[in-house]
């Protein structure tokens, strides 16, 4: 693969606010995912119903943000010189750290028997969302070596310990997979598109041809008795490919606007593809429906629409009208998105394992519930400002 002298070899802030608004929206909907008695349209459609809330496409504009970033991850690990040895074993390493600490988070909640684990669950869980700080903390470069080794390794022991002290609600020892989490199915889409891309060396044409590949797999995996449907492995790839397909859908965007030495006054083909992804998705609503539990291409499909349309905008807005100084505000959670998406979850166990309790009954439903929701959001934004500023940012 060639070094690309263009835009990828310099920052993007409109992709860097879009991973930050992605966020705050996101610890916003998680938050309010546990209040009750709010609009259905502040929370997840159900799988049935046809229909999608914003809700349901913070999810997709992760996959779409991951997507956007690999053409410049390339690009800057070509021009550091790495060779394809490196290039392949950072890939792998990325996507099972990533499947890895989502497998640990859903094992944390639920499927445990929590009279026979020997520590209970909430401290169980706290471990589990902690030490991946200590393991793929960026430390700095003065940073002694040998206490970057212990907190590394120990917190590798640690989480190695957690395995075998988990005890599941079968009566085995030991976590299981029951589903991959968040974290887990972005790993696997991440690792499906880009040994793809690696392959066809970036080619656009070539990368259109995957989405469609992913689309047409997605589609043939939610038919009853569908071949896919019969043989695990295949039904395995083409799940993934569901969530590939939001991913492709991302490089096929970053490639139209940043992949090219002449920069157009208007994008058209972004333009195109911006109303393919949506007609793409209306033409396969009546047999698939919009749904984002079951993962249908209809929701891959309009997802993918929203955020090109999404991205346009803050480009036209940061890169073309220079309007950049209101993100500032997201800046903090997109510049350190995975410790911000565990923390909450930390927070959480501590409270859990220690039996605090900070927040009123009040703030549990309704209007206070939303309102403590957005509260809590813009703290943790603050709270990461603290946390980057001494220097804990996780980096895989």
């Amino acid at each position: 693969m060639k070094i690309k002298e263009n835009l990828y070899n310099k920052r993007i802030i409109s992709i860097d606010a879009l991973r930050g608004i992605t966020i705050f929206v996101m610890i916003f909907v998680n938050e309010l995912a546990s209040v009750r008695n709010v609009p259905q349209w502040m929370k997840h459609m159900p799988a049935d119903a046809d229909a999608m809330t914003f809700v349901d496409l913070v999810f997709p504009a992760f996959l779409f943000i991951v997507g956007m970033s690999i053409p410049f991850a390339f690009n800057a690990r070509l021009l550091k010189r790495d060779s394809t040895q490196t290039i392949w074993i950072h890939t792998f390493k990325r996507a099972l750290a990533l499947i890895i600490i989502g497998v640990f988070m859903v094992n944390a909640e639920y499927g445990y028997d929590a009279s026979k684990m020997i520590i209970a669950p909430a401290f169980w869980g706290l471990l589990a969302y902690s030490m991946p700080i200590p393991i793929w903390n960026k430390y700095p470069k003065d940073f002694p070596l040998w206490l970057k080794n212990t907190l590394q390794y120990g917190g590798i022991l640690v989480l190695i310990t957690l395995y075998f002290l988990y005890v599941q609600d079968t009566g085995e020892t030991g976590m299981t997979p029951k589903w991959w989490g968040i974290l887990g199915l972005i790993g696997w889409a991440y690792l499906f598109t880009v040994v793809y891309y690696w392959l066809v060396n970036g080619k656009l044409w070539a990368v259109i041809l995957f989405l469609v590949v992913c689309i047409a797999a997605n589609s043939i995996n939610l038919i009853e008795g569908s071949i896919l449907q019969q043989h695990s492995w295949l039904n395995f790839v083409a799940g993934h490919l569901t969530h590939s397909s939001l991913v492709t859908a991302g490089v096929i965007i970053s490639l139209l606007f940043f992949d090219r030495k002449i920069q157009l006054k208007i994008n058209w083909p972004v333009i195109v593809f911006a109303i393919l992804f949506f007609v793409t998705g209306y033409l396969l609503r009546p047999y698939f429906g919009i749904s984002k539990i079951k993962g249908t291409p209809s929701w891959t499909m309009f997802s993918a629409a929203i955020c090109t349309v999404l991205f346009y905008f803050l480009y036209w807005l940061m890169e073309i009208k220079k309007q950049t100084k209101w993100s500032d505000f997201f800046m903090p959670a997109a510049a350190n998105p995975l410790l911000i998406y565990i923390l909450p979850g930390i927070i959480y166990y501590f409270n859990l394992a220690f039996k605090i309790e900070i927040i009123p009954e009040y703030f549990s439903e309704g209007l206070p519930g939303i309102i403590w929701s957005l509260v809590f959001s813009v703290i943790m934004l603050y709270v990461m400002r603290i946390l980057n500023r001494f220097k804990i940012q996780l980096h895989l």
